[in-house]
């Protein structure tokens, strides 16, 4: 009873955090800027130990402005205002008015007007999408990338210091190519699962598994900058996954709400950096529970197998985790 308390409370708590990063937003960028200000950073004071006794000595560089609401202000505009608007506005201006000038052209035949626009539609259809959306789509991923690190990193600077890497550049390369690889099978394991065919029975388990992904995409800044290897990430997930996916909770079923794969990749975007800064402020419910929930085993495996055949033993050992 006991443990099904900590399970429930664990989740509660998760769902709670998650939330938090739309609050913290506000006064990050305020807080960063007044430690810069009372602070001076090591290469500021030891410029200014060799300063002392020059005359025409320049003044002391200006601090960085703080990125946190800028960046996600950023991400909010390219996602939610020049992309997810352009799709709004084409299917619901720009293709209703040229039905209706398809209409007024061909009026006069019956049944005309519905034959050209059976062809004319899918056609406009195709040419936007592969004109408009897949470059910006494409465009977007890798600046939101950009983004999200930096507004990771300025959180992470505010609230723990320096980054605290991994030891060498060639674990590091490892590791990220290993995570990419297990994150892109996951979610393939997620689509799969959603198949089984008592349709509840799928749904649930595949927003568990969005649960899982999502609170690991929005740790893994964090975990990565205290230098964290993969297997220590997600060992630590499937350990205490009741937090995580209280975590995850919010933003697995906003996304799963549009019908469409863009569309939800657009509100993720937006959402995203919310819950990068709830996540790095964030203090795990641990403990809860005796069984991990190992769902992360297959994709691990079968990674293994592609990363041995295509990197190298070496690389592998450096990133395997150990269970």
């Amino acid at each position: 009873m006991n443990n099904c308390s900590g399970i429930l409370y664990a989740i509660f708590k998760g769902f709670v955090d998650s939330l938090k990063g739309t609050i913290v937003i506000f006064y990050l960028d305020k807080n960063i800027k007044e430690r810069a200000l009372k602070s001076p950073s090591k290469e500021q004071l030891v410029g200014r130990r060799k300063d002392v006794g020059r005359e025409g000595t320049p003044a002391p560089k200006k601090h960085e402005e703080p990125k946190v609401l800028k960046r996600t202000l950023q991400c909010c505009a390219l996602n939610g205002v020049v992309f997810w608007c352009s799709i709004i506005i084409f299917e619901a201006i720009v293709l209703p008015c040229l039905r209706y000038l398809v209409s007024l052209l061909f009026g006069h035949s019956p049944g005309m007007d519905k034959s050209v626009w059976y062809w004319m539609k899918p056609f406009l259809s195709w040419t936007f999408s592969a004109t408009w959306v897949l470059p910006l789509f494409l465009l977007s991923k890798v600046v939101n990338s950009l983004w999200f690190q930096d507004i990771a990193d300025s959180a992470y600077r505010y609230s723990r210091g320096r980054p605290q890497l991994l030891s060498s550049v060639s674990k590091l390369i490892a590791d990220t190519l290993f995570s990419i690889l297990v994150q892109a099978l996951f979610l393939v394991q997620s689509m799969l699962v959603s198949m089984l065919p008592i349709a509840p029975v799928g749904d649930i388990v595949c927003l568990l598994h969005m649960c899982l992904l999502y609170s690991l995409y929005a740790f893994e800044y964090k975990w990565f900058n205290m230098g964290w290897e993969l297997h220590k990430r997600l060992t630590f997930l499937e350990g205490n996954w009741p937090y995580f996916v209280g975590f995850g909770l919010p933003l697995a079923v906003l996304t799963a709400m549009p019908s469409s794969y863009i569309v939800s990749g657009c509100v993720f975007s937006i959402l995203f950096p919310l819950f990068i800064i709830s996540g790095n402020e964030a203090e795990p419910v641990t403990g809860v529970c005796d069984t991990p929930l190992q769902l992360f085993s297959p994709v691990i495996a079968i990674s293994n197998t592609l990363f041995s055949r295509t990197i190298g033993k070496k690389a592998v050992s450096n990133t395997q985790p150990r269970r």
